[in-house]
């Protein structure tokens, strides 16, 4: 049987947010919140969370969720969710879910499930949204891709540059990830090149070596908790 699931790392030291996913609202971790959202999702067979901390583990369990100990000195969340797929052979795709996106919307997730089930081109697919504000914000990373919505690039910086201003649309990545169980055993198999570590993003190990990666352009307003001023605008939409 091939199944379908969505794996969601959690690690607690944050360098921004520390120990964010245990945080609270309406006495709620938010790690919860993220995974009553993933098992809403119709066309996944499981949801995992993948940690490296006992108490986010005993958290999980407490709400009833499927969690995996995992090690402490992954570098990036493929690894940690690499190291969960590899104990359960059966899963042929494997959906990397933030542990900080509360608000993911579950039709999202659906579609890319589904986009990178029907693309054989691709290796890993993602979602980006257009933006129109905040396009200089490094925390905001952005994406270019081509006529057949492969990425080219993704980054941290403004891209593209403007030298002729008012022609191109902009769009924000969205940090969710579908792979085929061989890519991903691929992509965290590589090292990591020097356009990742200076962008400090994963997924240019994969554009570095040649891998493809699917877009998918959606409407999305969730927020991704980063920061303390993102916590505290997502308090303010759910306890209002």
């Amino acid at each position: 049987m091939r199944e379908t699931a969505i794996i969601i790392p959690a690690r607690y030291k944050s360098t921004r947010l520390e120990g964010k996913p245990l945080i609270k609202v309406l006495n709620k971790p938010i790690i919860q919140w993220v995974w009553e959202r993933a098992i809403q999702v119709k066309n996944a067979d499981r949801v995992i969370i993948a940690t490296d901390n006992n108490e986010i583990y005993e958290c999980a369990k407490s709400f009833g969720a499927e969690v995996e100990m995992t090690s402490e000195n992954h570098k990036c969340g493929s690894d940690r969710i690499r190291e969960v797929a590899e104990k359960y052979p059966n899963i042929s795709y494997i959906i990397n879910l933030q542990g900080d996106e509360p608000m993911i919307n579950i039709n999202n997730v659906e579609e890319l499930i589904n986009q990178i089930k029907e693309d054989d081109n691709a290796d890993i697919a993602t979602l980006v949204t257009e933006i129109k504000e905040n396009i200089e914000d490094p925390n905001s990373v952005k994406c270019v891709f081509d006529k057949n919505n492969y990425a080219l690039y993704f980054s941290r910086s403004k891209i593209p540059y403007e030298r002729n201003t008012g022609i191109s649309k902009f769009y924000k990545h969205i940090g969710i990830y579908a792979y085929k169980r061989e890519a991903l055993f691929k992509m965290t198999s590589l090292n990591q090149s020097d356009i990742e570590k200076t962008e400090s993003l994963e997924q240019l190990r994969a554009l570095y070596n040649g891998m493809r990666i699917k877009v998918s352009q959606v409407e999305y307003n969730s927020i991704g908790i980063d920061t303390i001023e993102d916590l505290n605008e997502f308090k303010k939409l759910v306890e209002c």
